[in-house]
């Protein structure tokens, strides 16, 4: 019998949490069994047969000040991370997304070794710091992209890379039991909204007032309106302790108390509308043909930088993937409570409007194709087939 496929992987958020795990059981499956998995991740992919490093939690970091404030914490965790993986000498070292973390890892991986490494989610070239693909090059063989028009970003600076397709095409779409048995195990009556203030610690923190703000606004045009805010389990506390103050008597959704993934899912599908952080949960309200405005803001050094770096109008994954700006953004300075708060009520007062882009999106992420996942683990197979073909 062969030796197993040894494969160090890291994720340090839930999005990443959620494409390690599928990776990691499509990588299974191919290798009927033969794969031995260390690394870094949530409950998800150690559900998987990941025993984590340390908690996934500790390198979830967004934004300049948030990642300054604790640099040497980081420093620290990158600087083990890589140690462990060059004493573990793994047939590939595969980093899922969270940039500022992973691509220093593998820096230091390829400094001290060989070892194949291949990055699973495509920085966003496209979108800013295009420089970014050059320099990833000098550290990544091999990248696994989710969009479709990433792929020559990344060959023109030398990594070999595959479109895989999104895992959103793949999620479980909501019944109309599951949308009635959310509303009944909440007691909700009327319309609802959905407000998502994201999934990071210190996204909540600097959302979480702005969206109730908003939320004030629109309750005083739409008082029957019930807000309902399906929290991220690290975030759960802090957004219960948000929405104490704010009006409308709020439904939380806390995933430890509320497990099941089917209440979730109604609830998403039932909304009349959602006002959502920028990130992929725009993607899990195109799945569920949910409308959306989409808030984001960052602190003050964060906001000045990158919006002298943004190279696109727009940062909402359904208008960039339908080359359209169908979904109301309000995005650093323009995240303004009134503002927000006007285009929440037209999207109420209109929802159909944003269907015909929901749909495509998901056309061109990849529905009705194979699982991304599967799809991901069949690259990560080809490339260190061809890699060592090659004599690399």
């Amino acid at each position: 019998m062969s030796e197993p496929l040894r494969v160090f992987v890291i994720a340090g958020e839930l999005s990443g949490d959620k494409l390690g795990a599928a990776m990691m059981q499509g990588l299974t499956e191919l290798t009927s069994g033969q794969v031995h998995f260390q690394g870094v991740g949530g409950p998800r992919m150690e559900a998987q047969g990941l025993d984590s490093l340390f908690p996934m939690d500790e390198i979830s970091i967004m934004g300049i000040t948030e990642i300054l404030s604790q640099y040497s914490h980081l420093k620290a965790r990158i600087r083990e991370t890589a140690d462990a993986v060059i004493a573990a000498r793994p047939d590939v070292l595969i980093s899922i997304d969270l940039p500022e973390f992973s691509l220093r890892v593998a820096r230091l991986v390829k400094a001290a070794s060989d070892i194949r490494t291949v990055h699973y989610v495509a920085p966003t070239v496209w979108a800013w710091r295009p420089g970014r693909a050059a320099k990833m090059a000098r550290h990544i063989d091999q990248v696994l992209a989710l969009f479709p028009f990433e792929p020559p970003y990344m060959e023109a600076a030398g990594m070999r890379c595959d479109f895989v397709g999104h895992p959103v095409v793949t999620d479980p779409v909501a019944t109309p039991d599951e949308i009635i048995a959310f509303r009944d195990s909440f007691d909700i009556q009327g319309d609802y909204l959905l407000i998502l203030p994201g999934s990071r610690r210190s996204e909540v923190g600097r959302l979480a007032p702005i969206f109730g703000q908003v939320l004030a606004r629109v309750l005083d045009e739409r008082p029957g309106l019930r807000p309902v805010i399906p929290a991220a389990a690290p975030v759960a506390d802090a957004v219960m302790q948000a929405a104490v103050s704010w009006p409308g008597n709020p439904v939380v959704l806390d995933p430890r108390s509320h497990p099941d993934p089917a209440l979730k899912r109604g609830a998403f599908a039932g909304a009349r509308a959602a006002l959502a952080a920028s990130g992929t949960v725009s993607l899990e309200l195109a799945a569920a043909g949910t409308p959306m405005v989409v808030a984001y803001d960052m602190n003050w050094l964060s906001r000045q930088v990158i919006s002298r770096m943004l190279r696109v109008d727009s940062v909402t994954l359904v208008n960039l993937v339908t080359n359209s700006r169908n979904v109301p953004e309000f995005i650093g300075k323009a995240c303004q409570p009134a503002m927000v708060a006007e285009a929440v009520l037209e999207v109420l007062a209109h929802p159909e409007a944003q269907q015909a882009a929901m749909s495509e999106t998901m056309q061109k992420l990849g529905k009705g194709g194979g699982a991304p996942g599967l799809r991901a683990a069949q690259a990560v197979l080809d490339g260190i087939a061809e890699s060592a073909n090659s004599g690399q």
